[in-house]
């Protein structure tokens, strides 16, 4: 029902996304899904990868502020409205969407998102019974 994504900060600077794609590159570590949030300081990089554990060591040891952290991954249809639909059942259970975002593969849409109770969201997604993906399936995918 989790993944694993990796949270880096980084300054808004000319070549630093560039930077950090390349040091995963180098190693061969996939990105599935990436969203960038920024400022006119500052930048922050939301990456799930094909291994999140060693691209994490990978950038701790190049001096890069990261943090490893669970997101719910939630498959929905591709179709209009979806998303939305999905997002009332945690509306309804008085959670807040902290972030979201989204890739879709043919027909499916995988929906990413950080709540403000991890604990409350899964039960939602049980008691909704909304399809997740776990992390071992959305790398090979």
């Amino acid at each position: 029902m989790t993944v694993n994504q990796i949270s880096i900060f980084l300054e808004n600077k000319y070549g630093k996304l560039s930077e950090i794609l390349a040091l995963l590159a180098e190693e061969n570590i996939r990105i599935i899904a990436a969203t960038v949030a920024d400022t006119s300081e500052y930048g922050i990089l939301r990456i799930i990868v094909s291994d999140p554990q060693k691209a994490f060591k990978i950038l701790k040891s190049n001096n890069v502020s990261a943090n490893l952290t669970e997101v719910l991954a939630i498959v929905t249809d591709s179709c209009a409205g979806s998303f939305a639909k999905v997002l009332t059942h945690f509306t309804k259970a008085g959670l807040s969407i902290e972030y979201m975002y989204c890739f879709s593969i043919r027909d499916k849409s995988i929906m990413i998102i950080r709540t403000n109770n991890r604990d409350a969201a899964r039960e939602v997604i049980r008691r909704q019974n909304l399809e997740y993906i776990c992390e071992n399936d959305l790398i090979k995918l």
